[in-house]
């Protein structure tokens, strides 16, 4: 079973506003282990929505509406769908009870354009909505020589589109025999193109477990998709899949799902009871930013004041003669067992090539150094965000490297 998610509204096509419900039901239907082959947006207008539906209810057997189900004029949602089955509109009179329950429990009468949410194609059935005042709509299109097509209108408000979807909406899908699993893994220190030659055959189209390649802000993440008869059968396909790329991609891998490099530097920080003191020039404190909201979060999921790694975290400005100095000083004050020092930003002119480049360098109370110039000439809107991944990755392969001598 396929499906297509339409989202409707013209601040929608408009870039006003992001369309996050395709997203979201997009995950919900693949847990179901339904196909999501299409999204369409469109704007606020009948006929755009009635091509957009009748392609749909053609190509796919599922289809969710989101938005359009207001009161104003703008929302054409009820009229499309009965044009799309060719049946008239009909007053559902508890739907009307409801809308001035609604209204009357609030201390206000029912402005009479509401009545239009009262209002199904005939032959639909309207889905209640406890905490809203647009019902959704279900609604089954005949198809020549073939099963009819499920179509589900919902508000495009998230939160009654959420309650919508699980207590009116997935109960009336039917079962899928398939299952869909999702995962991800996410790593540092390669680009799209390297990532994809490394793992070869892993990205082959048609494979299965899917294996596809993002890059956000210089990490890499790889989405994995299983298909399979039941959920262990696809966590099995994940599993041997995950396997072979950590093993082809070794330690630029670093993390799953929503892991961040903060996160598991703040993790093992905190597993060898060590702490982390950072000092940066020309990164507006992303270095110790990241960390802060890391150490945030663990707080929040542990649920305790447990030991904090991060023993300072200072940012400069202007020149430094000696960075090395400069870091071992801070690292002294703070009474760290290591600090990340990033250097201020320099122009290099390599036979009239210019770049960009800043040294990082990590230094360990046992007196050891590690460090290099990270050099910059891609997009700019994310070489700080990429010089602070670069420091938190150097520390992250130095802890992996001493962990395995030890």
């Amino acid at each position: 079973m396929q499906a297509e998610i339409v989202a409707i509204g013209s601040e929608l096509t408009s870039g006003e506003k992001l369309d996050t419900n395709s997203q979201w039901l997009s995950l919900q239907l693949a847990d179901m282990g339904i196909s999501t082959l299409f999204h369409t947006t469109v704007a606020d207008n009948i006929d755009a929505n009635l091509q957009a539906l009748q392609l749909a209810v053609e190509r796919v057997d599922v289809v969710l509406v989101s938005g359009g189900l207001g009161p104003t004029q703008d929302d054409l949602t009820r009229d499309v769908l009965a044009k799309l089955a060719s049946v008239p509109l009909e007053l559902d009179a508890e739907s009307l009870a409801h809308l001035e329950d609604f209204f009357h429990g609030r201390g206000r009468e029912m402005p009479e354009r509401n009545r239009i949410q009262a209002m199904f194609p005939q032959g639909s059935q309207p889905l209640p909505n406890p905490v809203g005042t647009a019902p959704g709509i279900w609604l089954e299109v005949p198809r020549a020589n073939r099963t009819p097509c499920l179509v589900a209108a919902m508000p495009g408000v998230p939160s009654e589109m959420y309650k919508m979807f699980r207590e009116q909406v997935q109960p009336r899908l039917p079962g899928s025999s398939r299952c869909i699993r999702r995962a991800r893994l996410n790593c540092y220190g390669l680009g799209e193109s390297a990532t994809e030659e490394i793992l070869g055959d892993l990205t082959a189209r048609g494979r299965d477990p899917e294996v596809g390649i993002t890059a956000h802000e210089a990490t890499i993440t790889l989405r994995i998709v299983a298909h399979g008869a039941d959920e262990q059968e696809c966590q099995k396909k994940i599993d041997t899949t995950l396997s072979m790329a950590r093993e082809r991609l070794g330690d630029h891998v670093f993390g799953v799902e929503d892991e961040k490099l903060e996160d598991v530097v703040v993790e093992m920080l905190r597993s060898n009871g060590q702490t982390l003191a950072t000092l940066e020039w020309g990164t507006a404190g992303q270095l110790a930013g990241r960390l802060f909201h890391a150490q945030g979060r663990r707080r929040d999921s542990s649920g305790g004041n447990e030991f904090n790694p991060l023993a300072g975290g200072q940012v400069q400005s202007g020149e430094v003669e000696d960075l090395q100095q400069a870091a071992e000083a801070w690292r002294a004050q703070c009474g760290a067992n290591y600090v990340l020092a990033i250097g201020p930003e320099r122009v290099i002119d390599e036979q009239g090539a210019k770049s960009t480049a800043t040294e990082l360098l990590l230094l360990t109370d046992e007196g050891l150094q590690e460090g290099y110039d990270l050099s910059w000439n891609g997009n700019p809107a994310i070489r700080l965000t990429r010089t602070a991944k670069s420091a938190l990755d150097l520390l992250r392969r130095f802890l992996i490297r001493t962990a395995t001598v030890r």
